[in-house]
C-alpha cells in the first residue's frame, strides 16, 4: 500500500475552512436549488409551482440539505423564465400566491430548512411599471434616469449608443418609438430586449431595492441569491468594448459573463465595476437589521477567486458562487489548484468558499464531464451538435466529482435533479425550446432548456410524477423512468443513495467547518487530501492505483480489492 505523506500547497500550511472563525449557518450549509417551474406541479397546468414545492419539502429534508434556494417566482411575463420581473413584491399566478409562499416558508422552517429567494436587480421586465413610466416620459426625465436611455449615434441616431452585445446574442441596445411614431432613444439590455437594465447611479433605484429586501425579510426569508451581481454597475460613459473571445457561462460571440480582471486591466465596462461593492455594503446593513444570520449570495462571474473574494468582504455579501470551480475541467492539477486558490482567497477575507457543479444556466455536470470536445457554457447542446457525451463516463465522473466536492470545507450548492444523476436533455425538439438564447441567435445556440426539463419523481404515472395531468412545459425523456426518485430510493448503489450518504457523513463529521490538508504519495493523477478524520482520494487518471489501509466510509463506485479505479473517489476514516 502507498504510505501517506502530507504537505501543504501554500506557505501558510494548512488550508482552513474559509471564515471558520464564525458559526453562522451559511458558512457550512449545503443549499439545494429549486427551479420552481420544473420541480413539482400541483395544479396540472404543466408548470411547477409553490404548493408543489411545499409537498416535496420532506424529500429535501430526507436528502440532508440545510437550505433551499428558489429561482424566481415573482410576477413576470416569463419571457426569460421569471428572470424578467414585473413586480418584485408579489408571486406570479403561474406559481401561486403570496399565501402559498408563506405556507411554503412555514413548512420549510418547520422541517429545519432555510429559504433563500432569487433577487434580480440588474434589470426588470419591460412590462414593469417603472419601465412603462419611463417609456411614457420625456427624454431626460426622472423616470428615464432609472434605466439606461441614450441617444443613438449616426446622422439621425440610427446607430446604437455603443457596440455592446447582449449575452443572449445580438446588440445590447433596442431603439424605442415615440408616441408620434418617430424613432426615439435607445435603452440598454445586457440580456433580452424585454429585460432593460436598471441604472444604479440613481438613488431612487437604491431606495426601491431597500424596500424590496425588507418586504421579503419581513416575511421571514433567510437570504437572497443576487442575480448578475457583477453587472449592476456600468463603467462611466458606457465606452465601446471589444473583448477577446473566451469561454464563460452564457458567453456570446464576443461577450462573456466572466471578466478577466487584473490590477493592470480593469476588464469589460459592463462587468465587475468597483462601484458595485457599495450596493452590497448597503444591503449588508439592511440584512443586519434582522435576526437570524440572513445571507446574500452573489451570482458573480468573476475570476480568479482572488478577485471574486472582493464580493464577500466582511461588510458585503456573505457568499458568492465559485464558478471558477464549476468550470474546472476533469484534470487533477486544475482541480487541486482551484481548491487551493479558492480556500486561500476566501479565507483571506473571512468568508466561506462555496462549491458548485451545476445550476439552471449550465450544462448538467454528468453530461459536461462526458463531453470529450467540450461545449461553451450557455451555448448548450442539441440534436445537431456534432459531438455527443459518453453518458456512462460522464455519470461516473460526476459521482466522483460530487464525492470530492462534499468533502471540502465551506458551503456547497446542489441543483435539483443532480442527486438523481440526471443528464442534460439533448434531444428536445426545436418547437419546444423557450430559452431567449435560441431565438436571439436564430437557433445557432441551443441555450439552457436542456438543464431545465422537469424532474422525475416516479417511474410510472403521468410526467413521471411531476404533474398528475401528465403535462410538462418541456418534454421529458423516456430515460427519466429509470432515474426517478422512487426507483433510486430503493437502490443502494444509486446516485440518490450516494448523495444521501455523502450528506449524512459530511454533517456527522463536520466537514463543512473542517480543515483541508493535502496528501502526497499517490501520484500526479490522484487528488488526495484530509479533512478532519476523513481522507479523500480521487483517481482522475487512466489506470487504477493502490488503496491505502484504512476503513472505507464511502466510495463513488463499488471497489474491487485494494485498487482505486479510474474516475472514482473514496473517503477513508482515520
Amino acid at each position: 500500500m502507498t504510505e501517506i505523506q502530507t504537505r501543504a500547497r501554500t506557505a501558510e500550511g494548512l488550508l482552513p475552512a474559509s471564515g471558520s472563525t464564525g458559526h453562522e449557518w451559511w458558512r457550512t450549509a449545503v443549499i439545494y436549488q429549486v427551479y420552481p417551474r420544473s420541480f413539482a406541479d400541483s395544479n396540472g397546468d404543466g408548470v411547477g409551482d409553490l404548493p408543489g414545492i411545499t409537498t416535496h419539502l420532506p424529500a429535501l429534508q430526507e436528502l440532508g440539505v440545510d437550505a433551499v434556494w428558489l429561482s424566481p417566482f415573482m410576477t413576470s411575463p416569463q419571457r426569460d423564465a421569471g428572470y424578467d420581473v414585473a413586480d418584485y413584491c408579489d408571486v406570479d399566478p403561474l406559481f401561486g400566491t403570496l399565501d402559498d409562499f408563506d405556507r411554503m416558508l412555514e413548512a420549510a422552517h418547520a422541517l429545519g430548512l432555510r429559504v433563500i429567494v432569487d433577487l434580480v436587480p440588474n434589470h426588470t421586465s419591460s412590462d414593469h411599471r417603472w419601465f412603462q413610466e419611463a417609456l411614457a416620459s420625456a427624454e431626460g426625465s426622472e423616470a428615464r434616469s432609472h434605466y439606461w436611455f441614450r441617444d443613438g449615434k449616426g446622422e439621425n441616431g440610427e446607430l446604437p449608443p455603443n457596440n455592446w452585445e447582449s449575452v443572449f446574442g445580438g446588440p445590447a441596445w433596442t431603439r424605442t418609438t415615440n408616441a408620434a411614431g418617430t424613432p426615439g432613444q435607445w435603452y440598454l439590455h445586457l440580456f433580452d430586449s424585454s429585460q432593460p437594465d436598471l441604472n444604479w447611479e440613481s438613488p431612487w433605484v437604491w431606495e426601491q431595492f431597500r424596500g424590496i429586501l425588507r418586504f421579503w425579510l419581513d416575511r421571514g426569508v433567510d437570504g437572497f441569491r443576487i442575480d448578475v451581481a457583477h453587472g449592476m454597475v456600468k463603467a462611466k460613459g458606457l465606452p465601446d468594448y471589444t473583448p477577446e473571445q473566451r469561454g464563460g457561462s452564457l458567453s456570446g460571440a464576443s461577450v462573456t459573463l466572466e471578466p478577466d480582471i487584473s490590477d493592470e486591466e480593469p476588464g469589460s465596462p459592463m462587468w465587475a465595476q468597483e462601484g458595485g461593492h457599495a450596493i452590497f455594503r448597503d444591503w449588508h446593513k439592511v440584512l443586519a437589521e434582522y435576526d437570524g444570520d440572513r445571507a446574500l449570495c452573489g451570482e458573480a462571474w468573476v475570476s480568479p477567486p482572488s478577485k471574486l473574494a472582493r464580493y464577500v468582504r466582511s461588510d458585503e455579501m456573505q457568499q458568492t458562487f465559485n464558478f471558477t470551480y464549476l468550470e474546472t475541467p476533469w484534470n487533477p492539477d486544475a482541480l487541486r489548484d482551484v481548491i487551493a486558490e479558492s480556500l486561500a482567497a476566501f479565507n483571506g477575507v473571512g468568508a466561506p468558499s462555496t462549491w458548485v457543479l451545476s445550476n439552471h444556466d449550465v450544462i448538467r455536470h454528468p453530461t459536461r464531464f462526458g463531453l470529450m470536445d467540450g461545449s461553451p457554457q450557455g451555448h448548450g447542446i442539441g440534436p445537431k451538435t456534432p459531438y455527443r457525451p459518453n453518458k456512462a463516463l460522464g455519470l461516473q465522473r460526476a459521482r466522483a466529482a460530487t464525492t470530492v466536492m462534499l468533502a471540502l470545507p465551506g458551503s456547497a450548492y446542489l441543483y435539483q435533479g443532480e442527486e438523481l444523476g440526471l443528464p442534460e436533455v439533448i434531444d428536445l425538439p426545436d418547437s419546444a425550446r423557450q430559452d431567449p438564447t435560441w431565438f436571439r441567435t436564430g437557433g445557432e445556440r441551443y441555450g439552457r432548456d436542456g438543464c431545465r426539463v422537469p424532474i422525475p419523481w416516479t417511474a410510472s404515472g403521468p410526467s413521471y410524477g411531476f404533474s398528475d395531468s401528465g403535462k410538462s412545459w418541456l418534454p421529458q425523456p423516456s430515460e427519466w423512468a429509470t432515474m426517478a426518485r422512487d426507483v433510486e430510493s430503493d437502490e443502494p448503489d444509486s446516485t440518490l443513495s450516494l448523495y444521501k450518504l455523502l450528506l449524512a457523513e459530511r454533517e456527522e463529521r463536520s466537514l463543512g467547518g473542517g480543515t483541508l490538508e493535502w496528501l502526497e504519495g499517490y501520484g500526479d493523477d490522484v487528488v488526495a487530501f484530509r479533512n478532519g478524520d476523513v481522507t479523500v482520494l480521487a483517481n482522475l487518471g487512466r489506470a487504477s492505483v493502490p488503496l491505502p489501509a484504512g476503513e472505507v466510509v464511502l466510495s463513488s463506485e463499488q471497489l474491487d480489492g485494494d485498487e482505486l479505479p479510474t474516475d472514482t473517489a473514496v473517503w477513508f476514516s482515520d
